[in-house]
């Protein structure tokens, strides 16, 4: 390991972490409730889902920085996968409606724990196929 690699560390982890705060912030502006509001209520449903979305974030960061070589490259990357993860829970929660009417948002809004581990474990499934490319 050299210095350049030392010093690369703290850069790199600064600017991911960065990103994964606005990444989460964007995220939560994508609920019909505030997130954080809820989590600071109690509300055991939201702070699942929350955590589950924030590994499932956290997941495709590390996978773009392992797989660039350059930090633009990496921010770019998990910029686009996260545009492309939102999509694809658009997608999935509007199947899931059409086949059980079941509507996930609201359903973690009101507490049901089931409902967040079935979205979450949407994101974290979401995340490592998009994190394998």
């Amino acid at each position: 390991m050299s210095w350049i690699d030392l010093i690369r560390i703290p850069v790199w982890t600064g600017a991911g972490a960065i990103l994964l705060v606005i990444i989460m912030f964007l995220d939560s502006r994508f609920t019909k409730y505030n997130d954080l509001q809820e989590i600071k209520n109690g509300n055991t449903a939201v702070t699942t889902r929350f955590v589950m979305k924030l590994f499932a974030q956290a997941y495709i960061l590390s996978q773009s920085i392992s797989k660039s070589s350059e930090m633009w490259e990496a921010l770019v990357i998990s910029l686009v996968s996260f545009v492309l993860l939102l999509v694809l829970e658009w997608i999935v929660e509007k199947v899931v409606i059409a086949i059980s009417g079941m509507k996930l948002e609201q359903g973690i809004h009101e507490g049901k724990v089931g409902y967040a581990l079935f979205a979450g474990s949407l994101h974290i499934a979401g995340a490592l196929i998009i994190g394998s490319i």
